[in-house]
C-alpha cells in the first residue's frame, strides 16, 4: 500500500539551498581533506528528516522535495544523466546513475553508500516485497527486500545473470519464482521463468522487442511487445496479441488488485518517434486488449495508476485523463499544465507524471514547475523550483 502524505507530520524543517551537500555520481574525486570537512559540516548540522519526499532530476543533481510544500528540501550535485525510483520503502530511492545504481536515504537526504555496480542501470521493479533491479550493460539481476535498506548496508539477495546483456527487466513473484527478459544487444524475443535456485521452469520466445513489464491482479505479470503482450499466469505463458499487425506496447503500469494493464500503444514501426493518441487496456483475467483513443498523445513519463486503480494518463493536452480501466471510459480531463509536444530524444525533459494515494504530482519542465492536484478534487498546488526538473519520483512503501 502507498504510504499517505497527509498522514504523517514533518520530522523537522527544510534546509536552505545554501547548505545543500555535493556529491559526485562516482565518489573519489575530492581531497581527503575535503571529505572531511563535509563530514564534519554534517555532524554539525545534521539534515532534518523530511516525510514522504518526492526526488526530482535536473541537469547536474536532485532535488530531494517536500511533498507537502513542494519545496526543494535539499540539493544534491550529481554530474551525468539519472534516473529515480521508488526503493519500496519509506525512505529510500534508487538512482540510476553513470556507474550504476545508487540507493539515496531521501527521508534523511544522503546517499547512503549501498551501490550495485554496472554499466547502464535500467529498470527498476517492486513487486511481492521484493525489488529487482535489472542492469542492461552486464545482463546482472539483483534481488533484495527493502526493509533491509534501513541498516544502511547492501542487503543479502538473489542475483542472477542473463545470457546475454540487453535492455532487460525481471520481476520476483511471492513464491519466489523470477521472470527475466530473453534478448542480446540486437534483438529481444522474450522471457524466462527460475524457481527459487534459479533453475530454468518455464520459456517463451514470442514476444518481439520485449520491453517493460507490470503485474496485475493475482500475479499475472505481463511484458511488452511489439505485437501485443506476453503474460505469465498460474505457472504457463500466453499471447495477447494486438489488433494490428505491429501493435508495440513498451510501458505498462499495474495494480495489485485490477486485473487490468495500462499500456501505451505504437503502430509505426518507420517513425523516428511516434507520437500515439492510443493507449491499451489488457484485461489479464479475460486475455482481451481494448484499444482508448484520447485525442491528444502522450509520453512514456504519462502512466500511472489512482488510488482507485483509475488509468491515468497526462497528455500533451496539458490535461490528466483519468480513465475506467473496465470500460475504457475517459470519466473526466483535469487541467493540469499547458500544451506540450513530446521531445524526439528519450531522455529531453518533459512533464512527468506520479502518482502516490491521492496525489497526482506533475512537472512542467518549460516553466521550472511543480504541481500537486488531489485527484479527488482536482485543486492544485504549484511551485516554481529553481531549474527545471526531468525525471520525478519518490518514497512508496510496498508495490
Amino acid at each position: 500500500m502507498h504510504t499517505s502524505i497527509r498522514n504523517k507530520i514533518l520530522a523537522g524543517t527544510a534546509l536552505a539551498l545554501a547548505v545543500s551537500t555535493v556529491l559526485t555520481a562516482c565518489g573519489g574525486e575530492d581531497s581527503p581533506a575535503a571529505d572531511a570537512e563535509t563530514d564534519a559540516a554534517a555532524d554539525a548540522k545534521p539534515a532534518a528528516a523530511v516525510a514522504d519526499p518526492l526526488v526530482a532530476t535536473f541537469d547536474g543533481g536532485l532535488y530531494i522535495l517536500d511533498s507537502k510544500t513542494l519545496e526543494p528540501a535539499k540539493t544534491i550535485e550529481l554530474p551525468g544523466f539519472n534516473r529515480v525510483n521508488p526503493a519500496g520503502d519509506e525512505d529510500h530511492v534508487v538512482v540510476s546513475t553513470d556507474s550504476g545504481f545508487r540507493v539515496l536515504n531521501a527521508t534523511d537526504q544522503s546517499f547512503t553508500g549501498i551501490e550495485y555496480k554496472g554499466a547502464e542501470p535500467g529498470h527498476v521493479v517492486r513487486h511481492a516485497g521484493r525489488t529487482v533491479l535489472f542492469t542492461d550493460g552486464t545482463g546482472e539481476v539483483n534481488v533484495f527486500d527493502p526493509a533491509d535498506l534501513a541498516g544502511g548496508t547492501k542487503p543479502e539477495g538473489r542475483t542472477y545473470t542473463s545470457a546475454e546483456p540487453h535492455h532487460g527487466v525481471a520481476i520476483e513473484l511471492a513464491d519466489g519464482q523470477l521472470l527475466s527478459t530473453l534478448g542480446t544487444e540486437e534483438k529481444r524475443t522474450g522471457a524466462l521463468v527460475l524457481d527459487e535456485k534459479n533453475k530454468e521452469i518455464a520459456r517463451s520466445e514470442e514476444c518481439p522487442g520485449v520491453h517493460g513489464e507490470a503485474a496485475a491482479k493475482n500475479e499475472a505479470v505481463a511484458v511488452g511487445c511489439e505485437d501485443g503482450v506476453l503474460l505469465y499466469r498460474d505457472g504457463e505463458f500466453s499471447k495477447i496479441d494486438s489488433p494490428d499487425a505491429h501493435g508495440r506496447i513498451g510501458t505498462q503500469v499495474g495494480s495489485d488488485t485490477s486485473p487490468v494493464l495500462l499500456g501505451d500503444y505504437k503502430t509505426d514501426p518507420e517513425a523516428e518517434l511516434e507520437r500515439p493518441t492510443r493507449i491499451s487496456l489488457i484485461d489479464t483475467e479475460k486475455k482481451k486488449m481494448r484499444l482508448v483513443d484520447l485525442g491528444t498523445s502522450y509520453s512514456f513519463r504519462s502512466l500511472a495508476r489512482g488510488p482507485h486503480d483509475e488509468a491515468l494518463v497526462l497528455g500533451t493536452d496539458g490535461a490528466l485523463h483519468v480513465i475506467d480501466p473496465g470500460t475504457g471510459e475517459i470519466e473526466k480531463k483535469i487541467p493540469v499544465v499547458g500544451a506540450w509536444q513530446e521531445p524526439l530524444d528519450w531522455q529531453e525533459a518533459r512533464p512527468t507524471l506520479f502518482v502516490r494515494d491521492h496525489t497526482a504530482y506533475v512537472t512542467e519542465p518549460g516553466k521550472k514547475a511543480l504541481h500537486a492536484v488531489d485527484l479527488e478534487t482536482g485543486e492544485k498546488t504549484s511551485v516554481t523550483l529553481p531549474k527545471s526538473t526531468n525525471e520525478l519520483s519518490g518514497v512508496v512503501a510496498g508495490h
